[in-house]
Protein backbone atom coordinates (compact mmCIF):
# COMPACT_ATOMS: atom_id res chain seq x y z
CA UNK A 1 0.00 0.00 0.00
CA UNK A 2 2.95 2.63 1.02
CA UNK A 3 4.95 1.89 -2.22
CA UNK A 4 1.47 1.89 -4.37
CA UNK A 5 0.53 5.36 -2.28
CA UNK A 6 4.06 6.55 -3.37
CA UNK A 7 4.08 5.77 -7.49
CA UNK A 8 0.34 7.55 -7.53
CA UNK A 9 1.88 10.55 -5.63
CA UNK A 10 4.66 11.09 -7.81
CA UNK A 11 2.50 10.71 -11.09
CA UNK A 12 0.17 13.31 -9.78
CA UNK A 13 3.20 15.66 -9.17
CA UNK A 14 3.09 17.03 -12.47
CA UNK A 15 -0.72 18.12 -12.48
CA UNK A 16 0.10 19.79 -9.11
CA UNK A 17 3.09 21.35 -10.07
CA UNK A 18 0.73 23.24 -13.23
CA UNK A 19 -1.81 24.28 -10.46
CA UNK A 20 0.60 26.48 -8.56
CA UNK A 21 2.27 27.62 -11.52
CA UNK A 22 -1.53 28.68 -12.80
CA UNK A 23 -2.43 29.77 -9.72
CA UNK A 24 1.08 32.36 -9.33
CA UNK A 25 -0.95 34.25 -12.30
CA UNK A 26 -3.58 35.05 -10.08
CA UNK A 27 -7.54 35.17 -11.39
CA UNK A 28 -7.27 38.73 -13.12
CA UNK A 29 -4.05 37.85 -14.99
CA UNK A 30 -5.45 33.93 -15.72
CA UNK A 31 -8.61 35.48 -17.40
CA UNK A 32 -7.02 38.11 -19.37
CA UNK A 33 -5.26 35.24 -20.76
CA UNK A 34 -7.79 32.80 -21.30
CA UNK A 35 -9.94 35.34 -23.27
CA UNK A 36 -7.38 37.32 -25.26
CA UNK A 37 -8.00 36.66 -29.20
CA UNK A 38 -5.19 34.53 -29.53
CA UNK A 39 -6.05 31.69 -26.73
CA UNK A 40 -9.38 31.92 -28.23
CA UNK A 41 -8.18 31.21 -31.58
CA UNK A 42 -6.01 28.30 -30.03
CA UNK A 43 -9.00 27.15 -28.25
CA UNK A 44 -10.78 27.10 -31.92
CA UNK A 45 -8.48 26.18 -33.54
CA UNK A 46 -8.01 22.41 -30.97
CA UNK A 47 -12.16 22.23 -30.96
CA UNK A 48 -12.50 22.25 -34.35
CA UNK A 49 -9.93 19.04 -35.34
CA UNK A 50 -10.83 17.39 -32.16
CA UNK A 51 -14.98 17.62 -33.95
CA UNK A 52 -13.87 16.51 -37.51
CA UNK A 53 -11.30 13.94 -36.42
CA UNK A 54 -13.63 12.29 -34.38
CA UNK A 55 -16.42 12.22 -36.85
CA UNK A 56 -14.32 11.17 -39.19
CA UNK A 57 -12.93 8.57 -36.93
CA UNK A 58 -16.30 7.61 -35.55
CA UNK A 59 -17.81 6.93 -39.48
CA UNK A 60 -14.91 5.30 -40.74
CA UNK A 61 -13.95 3.11 -37.31
CA UNK A 62 -17.66 1.83 -37.12
CA UNK A 63 -18.44 1.29 -40.35
CA UNK A 64 -15.14 -1.07 -40.67
CA UNK A 65 -15.63 -2.82 -37.50
CA UNK A 66 -19.15 -3.94 -38.78
CA UNK A 67 -17.55 -5.34 -42.37
CA UNK A 68 -14.55 -6.83 -40.65
CA UNK A 69 -17.53 -8.84 -38.24
CA UNK A 70 -20.53 -8.78 -39.91
CA UNK A 71 -19.75 -9.14 -43.81
CA UNK A 72 -18.28 -12.89 -44.89
CA UNK A 73 -14.83 -11.13 -46.56
CA UNK A 74 -12.11 -13.03 -48.09
CA UNK A 75 -9.18 -13.71 -45.99
CA UNK A 76 -10.61 -13.03 -42.41
CA UNK A 77 -7.91 -13.70 -40.79
CA UNK A 78 -6.03 -10.40 -42.66
CA UNK A 79 -8.88 -7.89 -41.49
CA UNK A 80 -7.91 -7.68 -38.33
CA UNK A 81 -4.37 -7.00 -38.52
CA UNK A 82 -4.74 -4.62 -40.95
CA UNK A 83 -7.60 -2.30 -39.11
CA UNK A 84 -4.79 -2.02 -35.96
CA UNK A 85 -1.45 -1.54 -38.00
CA UNK A 86 -2.50 2.50 -39.10
CA UNK A 87 -1.60 2.71 -35.08
CA UNK A 88 2.47 1.88 -36.70
CA UNK A 89 2.41 4.96 -38.08
CA UNK A 90 2.64 8.08 -35.73
CA UNK A 91 0.41 10.92 -36.76
CA UNK A 92 3.91 13.27 -37.11
CA UNK A 93 5.37 10.66 -39.11
CA UNK A 94 1.95 10.46 -41.74
CA UNK A 95 2.09 14.17 -41.53
CA UNK A 96 5.81 14.91 -42.53
CA UNK A 97 5.48 12.01 -45.06
CA UNK A 98 2.80 13.77 -47.27
CA UNK A 99 4.07 17.17 -46.83
CA UNK A 100 7.62 16.24 -47.98
CA UNK A 101 5.77 14.35 -51.54
CA UNK A 102 3.77 17.46 -51.63
CA UNK A 103 5.38 20.67 -49.76
CA UNK A 104 2.34 22.73 -50.68
CA UNK A 105 -0.23 20.57 -49.06
CA UNK A 106 -1.00 22.11 -45.26
CA UNK A 107 -3.61 23.41 -43.29
CA UNK A 108 -6.77 22.71 -41.55
CA UNK A 109 -8.18 19.59 -44.33
CA UNK A 110 -5.46 17.68 -44.86
CA UNK A 111 -4.31 17.57 -40.74
CA UNK A 112 -7.60 16.12 -40.29
CA UNK A 113 -7.39 13.47 -43.46
CA UNK A 114 -3.97 12.68 -41.24
CA UNK A 115 -5.21 12.22 -37.97
CA UNK A 116 -9.12 10.39 -39.17
CA UNK A 117 -6.33 7.59 -40.91
CA UNK A 118 -3.92 7.40 -38.26
CA UNK A 119 -6.67 7.30 -34.91
CA UNK A 120 -9.45 5.42 -36.75
CA UNK A 121 -8.09 1.92 -34.98
CA UNK A 122 -9.17 3.66 -31.45
CA UNK A 123 -12.62 3.10 -32.35
CA UNK A 124 -12.39 0.15 -34.93
CA UNK A 125 -11.20 -1.94 -32.77
CA UNK A 126 -13.05 -1.54 -29.12
CA UNK A 127 -16.08 -1.34 -31.73
CA UNK A 128 -15.12 -5.02 -33.38
CA UNK A 129 -14.61 -6.32 -29.85
CA UNK A 130 -18.40 -5.48 -28.96
CA UNK A 131 -19.84 -6.82 -31.98
CA UNK A 132 -18.14 -9.96 -31.53
CA UNK A 133 -19.44 -10.15 -28.18
CA UNK A 134 -22.75 -9.15 -28.60
CA UNK A 135 -26.03 -10.69 -27.78
CA UNK A 136 -27.58 -11.42 -31.25
CA UNK A 137 -29.87 -13.49 -30.22
CA UNK A 138 -32.65 -10.93 -29.02
CA UNK A 139 -32.51 -9.31 -32.37
CA UNK A 140 -33.61 -12.52 -34.33
CA UNK A 141 -36.29 -12.16 -31.48
CA UNK A 142 -37.29 -9.30 -32.60
CA UNK A 143 -37.15 -10.21 -36.08
CA UNK A 144 -40.09 -13.43 -35.68
CA UNK A 145 -41.96 -10.20 -34.29
CA UNK A 146 -41.76 -8.90 -37.61
CA UNK A 147 -39.29 -6.12 -37.27
CA UNK A 148 -36.59 -6.20 -40.67
CA UNK A 149 -32.82 -7.08 -40.00
CA UNK A 150 -32.25 -3.36 -39.75
CA UNK A 151 -34.91 -2.46 -37.43
CA UNK A 152 -34.30 -5.43 -35.47
CA UNK A 153 -29.96 -5.16 -35.11
CA UNK A 154 -30.82 -0.92 -34.34
CA UNK A 155 -32.72 -1.53 -31.16
CA UNK A 156 -30.99 -4.72 -29.95
CA UNK A 157 -27.56 -4.52 -30.89
CA UNK A 158 -27.15 -1.37 -31.60
CA UNK A 159 -27.13 0.01 -27.72
CA UNK A 160 -24.74 -3.13 -26.78
CA UNK A 161 -22.25 -1.70 -29.38
CA UNK A 162 -22.55 2.15 -28.54
CA UNK A 163 -20.71 1.95 -25.49
CA UNK A 164 -17.38 1.04 -26.89
CA UNK A 165 -17.93 3.42 -29.92
CA UNK A 166 -18.43 6.53 -27.81
CA UNK A 167 -15.14 5.10 -25.65
CA UNK A 168 -13.19 4.73 -28.69
CA UNK A 169 -14.20 8.20 -29.59
CA UNK A 170 -13.45 9.97 -26.73
CA UNK A 171 -10.22 8.15 -26.92
CA UNK A 172 -9.68 9.67 -30.47
CA UNK A 173 -10.40 13.39 -29.14
CA UNK A 174 -7.99 12.62 -26.38
CA UNK A 175 -5.19 11.96 -29.11
CA UNK A 176 -6.35 15.15 -31.36
CA UNK A 177 -6.18 17.38 -28.51
CA UNK A 178 -2.41 16.31 -27.04
CA UNK A 179 -1.05 15.82 -30.07
CA UNK A 180 1.71 18.56 -31.16
CA UNK A 181 4.26 17.01 -33.99
CA UNK A 182 1.30 16.87 -37.00
CA UNK A 183 -0.20 20.19 -36.16
CA UNK A 184 3.30 21.73 -36.44
CA UNK A 185 3.84 19.70 -39.60
CA UNK A 186 1.06 20.91 -41.21
CA UNK A 187 0.86 24.29 -39.73
CA UNK A 188 -2.55 24.37 -37.99
CA UNK A 189 -2.37 26.33 -34.75
CA UNK A 190 -3.78 24.45 -31.38
CA UNK A 191 -3.56 24.74 -27.99
CA UNK A 192 -0.22 22.10 -27.78
CA UNK A 193 1.41 24.69 -30.79
CA UNK A 194 0.80 27.32 -28.92
CA UNK A 195 1.60 26.33 -25.13
CA UNK A 196 4.98 24.43 -26.88
CA UNK A 197 5.75 28.49 -28.68
CA UNK A 198 5.34 30.03 -25.53
CA UNK A 199 7.44 27.58 -23.69
CA UNK A 200 10.50 27.14 -26.04
CA UNK A 201 9.83 31.42 -26.44
CA UNK A 202 10.33 32.89 -23.50
CA UNK A 203 11.32 33.13 -19.96
CA UNK A 204 7.97 33.65 -18.44
CA UNK A 205 6.07 30.16 -17.53
CA UNK A 206 2.79 31.20 -16.06
CA UNK A 207 0.66 32.37 -19.76
CA UNK A 208 2.13 28.78 -20.65
CA UNK A 209 0.90 27.39 -17.69
CA UNK A 210 -2.71 28.94 -17.75
CA UNK A 211 -3.08 28.32 -21.64
CA UNK A 212 -1.89 24.03 -20.31
CA UNK A 213 -4.30 24.17 -17.25
CA UNK A 214 -7.20 24.86 -20.22
CA UNK A 215 -5.60 21.59 -22.30
CA UNK A 216 -5.32 19.89 -19.14
CA UNK A 217 -9.16 20.43 -18.29
CA UNK A 218 -10.23 19.26 -22.06
CA UNK A 219 -8.52 16.29 -21.59
CA UNK A 220 -9.59 15.52 -18.33
CA UNK A 221 -13.04 15.61 -19.71
CA UNK A 222 -12.37 13.12 -22.30
CA UNK A 223 -10.72 10.77 -19.83
CA UNK A 224 -13.57 11.07 -17.44
CA UNK A 225 -16.16 10.43 -20.29
CA UNK A 226 -14.55 7.56 -21.95
CA UNK A 227 -14.52 5.57 -18.61
CA UNK A 228 -18.13 6.19 -18.43
CA UNK A 229 -18.80 5.02 -21.86
CA UNK A 230 -16.29 1.92 -20.94
CA UNK A 231 -18.02 1.27 -17.60
CA UNK A 232 -21.21 1.66 -19.67
CA UNK A 233 -20.46 -1.41 -21.84
CA UNK A 234 -18.88 -3.79 -19.23
CA UNK A 235 -21.80 -5.74 -18.50
CA UNK A 236 -21.56 -9.25 -18.80
CA UNK A 237 -22.02 -11.66 -21.57
CA UNK A 238 -25.42 -13.81 -20.99
CA UNK A 239 -23.98 -17.73 -21.27
CA UNK A 240 -27.40 -18.13 -23.91
CA UNK A 241 -25.69 -15.28 -26.06
CA UNK A 242 -24.99 -16.03 -29.46
CA UNK A 243 -22.80 -14.11 -31.99
CA UNK A 244 -23.92 -13.30 -35.43
CA UNK A 245 -23.99 -15.23 -38.70
CA UNK A 246 -22.21 -13.48 -41.66
CA UNK A 247 -24.68 -11.08 -43.42
CA UNK A 248 -25.87 -12.60 -46.68
CA UNK A 249 -24.46 -10.27 -49.62
CA UNK A 250 -23.17 -10.73 -52.90
CA UNK A 251 -19.66 -12.16 -53.75
CA UNK A 252 -18.97 -8.94 -55.55
CA UNK A 253 -20.22 -6.87 -52.77
CA UNK A 254 -17.72 -8.47 -49.78
CA UNK A 255 -15.39 -8.10 -52.88
CA UNK A 256 -15.99 -4.54 -53.25
CA UNK A 257 -15.66 -3.89 -49.49
CA UNK A 258 -12.76 -5.88 -48.93
CA UNK A 259 -11.15 -3.61 -51.48
CA UNK A 260 -11.67 -0.38 -49.80
CA UNK A 261 -10.76 -1.97 -46.62
CA UNK A 262 -7.76 -2.66 -48.29
CA UNK A 263 -7.55 0.89 -49.80
CA UNK A 264 -8.14 2.96 -46.47
CA UNK A 265 -4.90 0.90 -44.71
CA UNK A 266 -3.05 1.33 -47.43
CA UNK A 267 -3.82 5.35 -47.37
CA UNK A 268 -2.78 4.71 -43.83
CA UNK A 269 0.39 3.06 -43.54
CA UNK A 270 1.54 1.74 -47.23
CA UNK A 271 0.89 5.34 -48.40
CA UNK A 272 3.05 7.11 -45.66
CA UNK A 273 5.98 3.86 -46.23
CA UNK A 274 5.29 4.55 -50.26
CA UNK A 275 6.26 8.83 -49.66
CA UNK A 276 8.84 8.02 -47.07
CA UNK A 277 10.86 5.61 -49.49
CA UNK A 278 10.35 7.70 -52.48
CA UNK A 279 11.79 10.54 -50.16
CA UNK A 280 15.36 8.48 -49.39
CA UNK A 281 15.43 6.89 -53.19
CA UNK A 282 15.03 10.58 -54.96
CA UNK A 283 16.81 13.00 -52.87
CA UNK A 284 20.58 13.94 -53.73
CA UNK A 285 20.36 17.51 -51.75
CA UNK A 286 20.14 15.74 -48.35
CA UNK A 287 21.32 12.60 -48.01
CA UNK A 288 20.64 10.77 -44.80
CA UNK A 289 23.66 10.32 -42.39
CA UNK A 290 24.41 6.69 -41.41
CA UNK A 291 26.34 7.94 -38.23
CA UNK A 292 23.19 10.29 -36.96
CA UNK A 293 20.69 7.55 -37.66
CA UNK A 294 22.94 5.44 -35.48
CA UNK A 295 22.86 7.34 -32.94
CA UNK A 296 19.41 8.59 -32.53
CA UNK A 297 18.36 4.99 -32.72
CA UNK A 298 21.14 3.98 -30.58
CA UNK A 299 19.71 6.79 -28.19
CA UNK A 300 16.00 5.46 -28.20
CA UNK A 301 16.82 2.06 -27.65
CA UNK A 302 18.86 2.96 -24.90
CA UNK A 303 16.05 5.50 -23.55
CA UNK A 304 13.46 3.00 -24.00
CA UNK A 305 14.93 0.25 -22.49
CA UNK A 306 15.40 2.43 -18.90
CA UNK A 307 12.00 4.07 -19.36
CA UNK A 308 10.38 0.57 -19.64
CA UNK A 309 11.96 -0.96 -17.40
CA UNK A 310 11.64 1.76 -14.41
CA UNK A 311 8.34 1.85 -15.60
CA UNK A 312 6.71 -1.38 -15.27
CA UNK A 313 8.85 -1.74 -11.87
CA UNK A 314 6.92 1.62 -10.39
CA UNK A 315 3.42 0.06 -12.04
CA UNK A 316 3.80 -3.68 -9.47
CA UNK A 317 2.88 -2.26 -6.72
CA UNK A 318 -0.01 -0.56 -7.97
CA UNK A 319 -1.48 -2.77 -10.25
CA UNK A 320 -1.15 -5.61 -7.60
CA UNK A 321 -3.04 -3.53 -5.06
CA UNK A 322 -5.56 -3.39 -7.90
CA UNK A 323 -6.08 -6.91 -8.65
CA UNK A 324 -5.83 -8.06 -4.61
CA UNK A 325 -7.55 -5.10 -2.98
CA UNK A 326 -9.81 -3.27 -4.76
CA UNK A 327 -11.77 -0.83 -3.13
CA UNK A 328 -12.10 3.53 -3.19
CA UNK A 329 -8.74 3.64 -1.57
CA UNK A 330 -7.44 1.62 -4.13
CA UNK A 331 -9.08 3.06 -6.93
CA UNK A 332 -8.54 6.96 -5.90
CA UNK A 333 -4.32 5.68 -6.21
CA UNK A 334 -4.85 3.83 -9.53
CA UNK A 335 -6.73 7.12 -10.97
CA UNK A 336 -3.58 9.18 -9.29
CA UNK A 337 -1.29 6.95 -11.41
CA UNK A 338 -2.85 7.09 -14.64
CA UNK A 339 -3.01 10.79 -14.27
CA UNK A 340 -0.44 10.76 -17.52
CA UNK A 341 -3.09 9.40 -19.36
CA UNK A 342 -5.02 13.23 -19.35
CA UNK A 343 -2.52 15.13 -19.60
CA UNK A 344 -0.50 15.84 -23.13
CA UNK A 345 3.30 15.72 -23.53
CA UNK A 346 3.73 19.25 -23.99
CA UNK A 347 1.89 19.32 -20.45
CA UNK A 348 3.95 17.24 -18.69
CA UNK A 349 6.99 19.02 -19.77
CA UNK A 350 5.83 22.04 -19.16
CA UNK A 351 5.52 21.49 -15.41
CA UNK A 352 8.06 19.24 -14.96
CA UNK A 353 10.32 21.94 -16.52
CA UNK A 354 8.82 24.23 -13.98
CA UNK A 355 9.44 21.64 -11.16
CA UNK A 356 12.77 20.64 -11.95
CA UNK A 357 13.97 23.81 -12.30
CA UNK A 358 12.57 25.10 -8.77
CA UNK A 359 13.79 22.11 -6.88
CA UNK A 360 16.74 21.03 -8.29
CA UNK A 361 18.34 23.63 -11.73
CA UNK A 362 20.86 21.09 -12.22
CA UNK A 363 18.55 18.56 -13.07
CA UNK A 364 16.55 20.07 -15.98
CA UNK A 365 17.53 19.06 -19.44
CA UNK A 366 19.31 16.23 -18.18
CA UNK A 367 18.25 12.14 -18.88
CA UNK A 368 16.30 12.22 -15.64
CA UNK A 369 14.19 14.83 -15.96
CA UNK A 370 13.41 13.25 -19.58
CA UNK A 371 12.90 9.60 -17.85
CA UNK A 372 10.45 11.16 -15.26
CA UNK A 373 8.50 12.72 -18.03
CA UNK A 374 8.53 8.92 -19.83
CA UNK A 375 7.55 7.79 -16.16
CA UNK A 376 4.47 10.41 -16.00
CA UNK A 377 3.47 9.61 -19.49
CA UNK A 378 3.16 6.21 -19.95
CA UNK A 379 2.81 4.51 -16.73
CA UNK A 380 -0.78 4.09 -17.52
CA UNK A 381 0.44 1.57 -20.08
CA UNK A 382 1.60 -0.33 -18.22
CA UNK A 383 -0.36 -0.36 -15.42
CA UNK A 384 -3.45 -1.99 -17.42
CA UNK A 385 -0.99 -5.00 -18.69
CA UNK A 386 0.15 -5.40 -14.52
CA UNK A 387 -2.84 -5.38 -12.82
CA UNK A 388 -4.62 -8.05 -15.74
CA UNK A 389 -1.46 -10.07 -15.47
CA UNK A 390 -1.68 -10.42 -11.86
CA UNK A 391 -5.75 -11.16 -11.88
CA UNK A 392 -4.90 -14.08 -13.64
CA UNK A 393 -2.84 -15.77 -10.95
CA UNK A 394 -4.70 -17.54 -8.13
CA UNK A 395 -4.26 -15.73 -4.78
CA UNK A 396 -3.63 -19.36 -3.65
CA UNK A 397 -0.09 -19.57 -4.99
CA UNK A 398 0.72 -16.57 -3.14
CA UNK A 399 -0.78 -17.60 -0.17
CA UNK A 400 1.21 -21.54 -0.21
CA UNK A 401 4.01 -19.56 -0.56
CA UNK A 402 3.44 -17.30 2.18
CA UNK A 403 2.68 -20.68 4.50
CA UNK A 404 6.09 -22.34 3.54
CA UNK A 405 7.56 -19.28 5.13
CA UNK A 406 8.13 -16.32 2.33
CA UNK A 407 8.06 -12.94 3.27
CA UNK A 408 5.57 -10.83 1.34
CA UNK A 409 7.88 -9.65 -1.23
CA UNK A 410 9.99 -13.49 -1.37
CA UNK A 411 6.45 -14.93 -1.81
CA UNK A 412 5.44 -12.83 -4.71
CA UNK A 413 8.75 -13.41 -6.09
CA UNK A 414 8.45 -16.39 -6.48
CA UNK A 415 4.82 -17.53 -6.89
CA UNK A 416 3.81 -14.75 -8.29
CA UNK A 417 5.97 -12.74 -10.68
CA UNK A 418 6.39 -16.12 -13.24
CA UNK A 419 3.00 -16.55 -14.16
CA UNK A 420 2.56 -12.77 -14.56
CA UNK A 421 5.93 -12.43 -16.52
CA UNK A 422 4.45 -12.70 -19.94
CA UNK A 423 1.63 -9.83 -19.06
CA UNK A 424 4.51 -7.57 -17.52
CA UNK A 425 6.24 -8.51 -20.66
CA UNK A 426 3.83 -6.67 -22.75
CA UNK A 427 3.53 -3.91 -20.72
CA UNK A 428 7.13 -3.29 -21.22
CA UNK A 429 6.91 -3.70 -25.12
CA UNK A 430 4.16 -1.13 -24.99
CA UNK A 431 6.05 1.50 -23.19
CA UNK A 432 9.01 1.27 -25.07
CA UNK A 433 7.11 1.68 -28.40
CA UNK A 434 5.50 4.72 -27.28
CA UNK A 435 8.90 6.08 -25.42
CA UNK A 436 10.72 5.41 -29.49
CA UNK A 437 7.84 7.72 -30.71
CA UNK A 438 7.34 10.08 -27.77
CA UNK A 439 8.20 14.32 -29.12
CA UNK A 440 6.75 16.60 -27.62
CA UNK A 441 8.54 15.97 -24.16
CA UNK A 442 11.26 14.67 -25.20
CA UNK A 443 12.10 17.93 -27.22
CA UNK A 444 11.62 20.27 -24.23
CA UNK A 445 13.53 17.68 -21.67
CA UNK A 446 16.52 16.21 -23.65
CA UNK A 447 19.98 17.12 -22.47
CA UNK A 448 21.71 19.34 -24.94
CA UNK A 449 23.21 17.49 -28.21
CA UNK A 450 20.86 14.20 -27.48
CA UNK A 451 18.99 13.43 -30.24
CA UNK A 452 16.17 10.44 -30.37
CA UNK A 453 14.66 9.22 -33.44
CA UNK A 454 11.39 11.57 -32.88
CA UNK A 455 13.66 14.85 -32.65
CA UNK A 456 15.78 14.21 -35.22
CA UNK A 457 13.11 13.74 -37.85
CA UNK A 458 11.86 16.93 -36.02
CA UNK A 459 15.10 18.86 -36.46
CA UNK A 460 15.38 17.56 -39.74
CA UNK A 461 12.08 18.26 -41.08
CA UNK A 462 12.51 21.64 -39.55
CA UNK A 463 15.49 22.36 -41.65
CA UNK A 464 13.55 21.39 -44.78
CA UNK A 465 16.18 17.99 -44.94
CA UNK A 466 13.17 15.67 -45.95
CA UNK A 467 15.86 13.26 -47.43
CA UNK A 468 17.66 12.87 -44.43
CA UNK A 469 14.23 13.00 -42.24
CA UNK A 470 12.67 10.17 -44.49
CA UNK A 471 14.84 6.52 -42.96
CA UNK A 472 14.00 8.02 -39.51
CA UNK A 473 10.54 8.03 -40.28
CA UNK A 474 10.69 4.53 -41.46
CA UNK A 475 12.07 3.19 -38.28
CA UNK A 476 9.58 4.95 -36.74
CA UNK A 477 7.08 3.13 -37.86
CA UNK A 478 9.08 -0.35 -38.29
CA UNK A 479 9.27 0.15 -34.18
CA UNK A 480 5.57 0.66 -34.56
CA UNK A 481 4.43 -2.34 -35.76
CA UNK A 482 5.40 -4.25 -32.50
CA UNK A 483 2.69 -2.99 -30.29
CA UNK A 484 0.32 -3.29 -33.30
CA UNK A 485 0.83 -6.85 -34.39
CA UNK A 486 0.44 -7.79 -30.64
CA UNK A 487 -2.75 -6.10 -30.25
CA UNK A 488 -4.03 -7.18 -33.86
CA UNK A 489 -3.46 -11.20 -32.52
CA UNK A 490 -5.39 -10.29 -29.11
CA UNK A 491 -7.88 -9.05 -31.36
CA UNK A 492 -8.09 -11.94 -33.28
CA UNK A 493 -8.51 -14.27 -30.17
CA UNK A 494 -11.78 -12.03 -29.25
CA UNK A 495 -13.26 -12.98 -32.93
CA UNK A 496 -16.20 -15.48 -33.29
CA UNK A 497 -14.92 -18.56 -34.89
CA UNK A 498 -15.83 -18.63 -38.33
CA UNK A 499 -13.83 -15.39 -38.44
CA UNK A 500 -10.77 -16.83 -37.58
CA UNK A 501 -10.56 -19.46 -40.53
CA UNK A 502 -11.02 -19.13 -44.49
CA UNK A 503 -14.53 -19.42 -45.22
CA UNK A 504 -15.76 -22.14 -46.92
CA UNK A 505 -16.01 -21.42 -50.96
CA UNK A 506 -19.97 -20.36 -51.74
CA UNK A 507 -21.77 -22.45 -54.00
CA UNK A 508 -22.41 -21.19 -57.26
CA UNK A 509 -25.78 -20.83 -56.94
CA UNK A 510 -25.10 -18.59 -54.29
CA UNK A 511 -23.19 -15.65 -56.64
CA UNK A 512 -26.07 -15.72 -58.79
CA UNK A 513 -28.90 -15.43 -56.48
CA UNK A 514 -26.63 -12.33 -54.55
CA UNK A 515 -26.54 -14.41 -51.21
CA UNK A 516 -22.85 -15.33 -50.28
CA UNK A 517 -23.46 -18.24 -47.37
Amino acid sequence: MLAAGGVAALAAVPLAQLVLAAAGAGPARAAALLLRPRTVDLLTGSLVLVLATCAGALLLGTATAWAVVRLPLPAPRLWPVLVCLPLAVPSYVAAFAWRATWPQVHGFWPLVLVMVLTTTPYVTVPVVAALAQADHSLAEVARTLGRGRWRAARAVVLPQVLPAAGAGTLLVALYALSDFGAPAVLRHETLTTGVHRLLTGGLDRTAPAVLALALTALALLCVAGERWARRLGSGRRSPAARAAPPVPVHRTTALLVAFALAAVAAASVLGPLAALGRRMLTSERYSASAADLVGAGTTTLALAAVAATAVVVAAVPVGHLAARRPGRLTAALETAATTGHALPGVVVALALAGLWLAVAPAAYQTAVALLSAYAVLFLPKALGTTRTAVEQVPVAAQDAARALGCGPVSAWLRAVLPRALPGLAAGWVLVAAAVSKELPATLVLRPAGMDTLATELWSRTSLGAYGAAAPVGVVLVLVGLVPALLLARSLRQQLPGHLRRAPAPAPVAAGVTGVAR
